[in-house]
């Protein structure tokens, strides 16, 4: 499905139709403003309507916050990423690739950096997936969260191959070397470790048992 032009009256409605629903659901922002994921999660919902052409205008947009242009680049993705092709799909490449080089939000890095990935898998895996892999290392839990979602997603995809495998394990592996000191002293792994670790499982299914032998020896007992 080609991305369509669209006119002043369109490129209005996601505003409007954001106000309608924030004036029918208040929002108590001494909570809101905290809860990072909600707030994402709540402009996903008030965008999931949207035509493909007025979530590509909100990408594009970089006067927007970090929040709405993160949900936006969300359900462009949930909606429509299988439906671009040929030119549309160099320039969403380049607006994406743009809003990436360009913004400080974390949330926003990590809803590009998943886009891009599922766009033009064999181009961008070996640049996106280890920078989402460090992201699981975020001190902030909603963009740890939404990392570990968006590699669960990216590996779970049929036409997973070794080399993309051999990407996690070795992005893994050294991260793994980095804090062997501390692993020494872990009994259950927490969140972030046990993500981690379940990822490093999936990349030695497809890879072989044979890896064991290049992972520190800390980390064995762990797995």
């Amino acid at each position: 499905m080609p991305v369509n032009t669209y006119g002043q009256n369109e490129e209005l409605s996601a505003d409007t139709t954001e106000e309608q629903a924030l004036a029918q659901e208040p929002i108590d922002e001494t909570q809101s403003i905290f809860d990072d994921r909600e707030q994402l999660k709540g402009f996903a919902e008030i965008y999931k309507q949207e035509p493909m052409g007025i979530l590509l205008a909100m990408i594009k947009d970089e006067t927007l916050d970090a929040y709405r242009a993160a949900a936006a680049v969300r359900v462009f993705r949930e909606n429509y990423i299988d439906q671009v092709f040929l030119r549309d799909k160099v320039i969403l490449e380049k607006t994406l690739l743009r809003r990436l080089a360009r913004t400080d939000s974390p949330f926003l890095d990590v809803e590009v950096m998943h886009t891009l990935c599922l766009l033009n898998r064999y181009k961008y895996f070996n640049a996106m997936v280890p920078a989402l892999i460090q992201k699981l290392d975020h001190y902030n839990s909603t963009v740890n969260e939404l990392a570990y979602e968006g590699l669960k997603d990216i590996t779970s995809r049929e036409h997973t191959k070794a080399r993309e495998a051999r990407i996690v394990f070795n992005s893994l592996r050294k991260m793994m070397f980095l804090s062997r000191r501390k692993l020494a002293n872990v009994k259950e792994p927490g969140r972030q470790l046990s993500q981690k670790l379940e990822l490093l499982r999936w990349a030695i299914k497809i890879l072989g048992t044979e890896e064991l032998n290049r992972l520190p020896k800390e980390v064995i007992h762990l797995l």
